[in-house]
């Protein structure tokens, strides 16, 4: 099993980028966070949502593919 994560950020948006290889399959996920213009600068926050947001969508593809393949074998 290998994650990347690649996190790349200005002064008020964060993007988070993450790749799952897991054995012969391959899931990517983006995660974004945008800061309002009116909030002080706080980049762990925009850094915790922006990964938070990408590891919630790599979750719910592995959950997809976990259910196809138990959909597969009760077929």
């Amino acid at each position: 099993m290998d994650i990347t994560l690649h996190l790349v950020e200005d002064e008020t948006s964060t993007v988070v980028h993450t790749s799952l290889d897991l054995r012969n399959d391959h899931f990517e996920a983006v995660g974004k966070a945008r800061r309002n213009p009116v909030d002080p600068p706080t980049p762990t926050v925009g850094e915790e949502l922006a990964l938070a947001r990408a590891l919630q969508e790599l979750a719910a593809q592995l959950f997809d593919a976990a259910q196809h393949r138990i959909e597969t074998f009760s077929s």
